[in-house]
């Protein structure tokens, strides 16, 4: 594929295609992204967000997401016409973080507030949402893409065309987005028609109704309307949402009278409920769709675009940001000429299984809300943990940690290389969406956090030098500094090659650090040795290696706390080398040389293409 300076081209501006873009200007690739409303979208829509997808915001640097983002409140059942709880239960049970897994609950956050805060960041690499901006149509071919894009002048109503070449283009523009259709992807799948949903944003005021529970109003498998209190709507703000058996919900979102006089009737008190403000409504009909392929050529469709299902389990925002990472840091790469076209095509390779896997978890779960009275139960799902039978709400609404993301995996991508683990036969039966396994960790899974890695210094306090010709000393008097933690060291810029090792001084260091830097550019890797607590005891000896005259430059970390070796399962005296993709993947697990080349060949160009490279692209 000819290489193309044209900046990537991204359609839609909600969380998939914000991510998209922020994934690339932090990657310094030049991005346009345009967004067919000339408003930022209302509405909370949905506003779960799972820990894997907070680990996504972590590296790209935007905190303020798990900082500001609320608890899941636990929810209150009551009969229709009653304020008195039929029983209060958590839609998921409190999970303690984990040095592993620093974000290990779900919270909510409406998704202007999200969009809001990722517009910010994207704004400070310089690039902004062009509102009123549509994609008419385009066409590709080996140097570029060219599309027709319209503006909408919103002052005049003048709607200007321009032509515009895009190196790559990124459709996150939803399901009823230009780019699927015109790609000519399959879209299979099926409607609930019967399940139909009104949900928005309203102001409201209910003598009696607390604001610490979710609040559940009649059955979700005859009538039901569902309350969460949420104070970026104000401190009487509320999201609902209405589903029926009984009556045609159709057309309220378009008579406000209705709508408030339905709400009202579904609750059921009277008019002690008072619908002070309708500030957003939608309606929906749950669908579950997906694509046969997530791209072609050079252009490519996310979230919505690529795949849609039921809100149930919250796992549609997510997975659209997950879409997004995975394909964006790819095209930063093969953009820069540092890495070869091939490695676009594992985007489809690593999303389609993991969404085809999402697509029947939460079918089960809609049936489960939806049918709850027609869908045998287990034992487990009748009772809860006290002995006490669980209501069919319930039953519908409580949820297992597979929705947190965890354990969503690229084990079977064509990329990743693990020395340690058999390949898979043809017979074995392999999970792209299951929970997280303690004491398991193979290429292909999220990247696990490690804290109290303390950092070792030089005399003078500069970062350490893994040398071969002068003495490398490792030692705790004077040469420890504040400690680090493995997600702090990831980034959605650059991989990180993590050695382990019981010490310096053994000959495989230097050797797989001197091919890291033959073979990928500095630039693109950071790395790190780890060394177990025992290495680094008050008043050793230093450890020490000498020969030839290279310096490398490392970071070279004391895990005294132990948390990276558990985390990664190692051996205090073992080699175990570890490379962790930009999106906080595990690409490789080898035991030294060998196996790092035959990653990075998978991932990057040779460095004498790359080389080659730098004087037309700025790496």
């Amino acid at each position: 594929m000819t290489t193309c300076t044209a900046p990537v081209l991204v359609v839609g501006a909600g969380p998939s295609g914000i991510a998209a873009a922020l994934t690339l200007a932090r990657n310094n690739v030049p991005v346009r992204i345009i967004e067919k409303e000339s408003q930022h979208r209302r509405g909370q829509r949905g506003a779960g967000i799972q820990p894997r997808t907070f680990e996504v915001f972590h590296f790209l640097g935007v905190p303020e997401v798990h900082e500001r983002a609320s608890p899941v409140l636990p929810i209150q059942e009551h009969n229709r016409g009653s304020l008195k709880p039929l029983k209060t239960f958590c839609m998921v049970d409190y999970a303690e973080p984990t040095p592993a897994i620093p974000y290990f609950n779900p919270k909510v956050m409406g998704q202007p507030t999200l969009e809001a805060i990722m517009r910010e960041h994207l704004a400070q690499h310089g690039c902004t949402i062009e509102l009123g901006t549509r994609l008419i149509s385009f066409s590709q071919d080996e140097k570029c893409v060219r599309a027709k894009i319209v503006k909408h002048h919103g002052d005049t109503g003048e709607e200007v065309e321009e032509d515009i070449e895009a190196a790559y283009l990124i459709g996150a523009d939803g399901a009823r987005g230009v780019t699927r259709k015109q790609l000519q992807l399959t879209f299979l799948g099926t409607t609930r028609q019967e399940d139909f949903l009104v949900l928005g944003d309203i102001r409201l005021e209910v003598e009696g109704l607390d604001r610490t529970h979710w609040h559940m109003f009649g059955q979700t498998s005859y009538d039901v309307i569902t309350l969460r209190p949420t104070d970026e709507l104000g401190k009487d703000g509320w999201q609902f949402i209405m589903s029926s058996r009984s009556v045609d919900l159709q057309g309220l979102v378009r008579d406000e009278e209705a709508l408030v006089n339905r709400i009202k009737d579904f609750v059921g008190i009277g008019d002690d409920v008072k619908v002070k403000e309708v500030m957003w409504a939608s309606e929906f009909r749950p669908n579950m769709r997906m694509v046969n392929k997530f791209g072609v050529g050079r252009i490519f469709v996310a979230g919505d675009a690529a795949h849609v299902h039921s809100p149930a389990g919250g796992q549609g925002l997510n997975s659209s940001v997950q879409d997004a990472f995975n394909i964006a840091w790819k095209i930063a790469l093969v953009y820069k000429g540092l890495s070869p076209a091939s490695l676009l095509d594992t985007y489809t390779a690593e999303r389609l299984p993991v969404i085809a896997e999402m697509l029947g978890v939460t079918t089960e779960m809609h049936k489960l809300m939806f049918d709850g009275s027609r869908v045998g139960h287990t034992s487990q799902s009748i009772a809860d943990d006290d002995g006490n039978p669980k209501s069919d709400l319930e039953r519908g609404m409580r949820r297992g940690n597979n929705i947190y993301m965890l354990g969503v995996n690229y084990r079977s991508s064509p990329i990743v290389v693990d020395e340690f683990t058999p390949a898979p036969g043809a017979s074995d039966t392999h999970s792209a969406y299951g929970e997280i396994q303690e004491g398991v960790l193979r290429a292909g899974d999220r990247a696990p956090d490690a804290p109290g890695l303390v950092s070792v210094t030089t005399p003078n306090h500069a970062p350490h030098l893994v040398s071969s010709g002068s003495q490398s000393a490792v030692s705790v008097s004077g040469g420890m500094t504040g400690s680090t933690r493995m997600f702090d060291i990831f980034g959605s810029t650059h991989h990180t090659v993590i050695i382990f090792a019981p010490a310096l001084a053994v000959p495989a260091v230097r050797s797989i650090l001197e091919t890291s830097q033959q073979v990928v550019a500095k630039e693109l890797v950071r790395r790190v040795v780890v060394l177990p607590g025992s290495a680094c005891e008050p008043d050793s000896r230093p450890v020490t290696s000498s020969e030839g005259d290279q310096t490398i430059a490392a970071e070279v970390l004391v895990d005294h706390a132990g948390h990276a070796y558990r985390g990664y399962i190692v051996e205090s005296q073992e080699v175990k080398v570890v490379v962790v993709r930009p999106d906080g993947v595990v690409g490789a697990i080898v035991r030294g040389v060998t196996g790092l080349e035959r990653y990075f060949e998978g991932v990057f160009k040779k460095k004498g293409d790359i080389l080659a490279m730098e004087d037309a692209v700025q790496i």
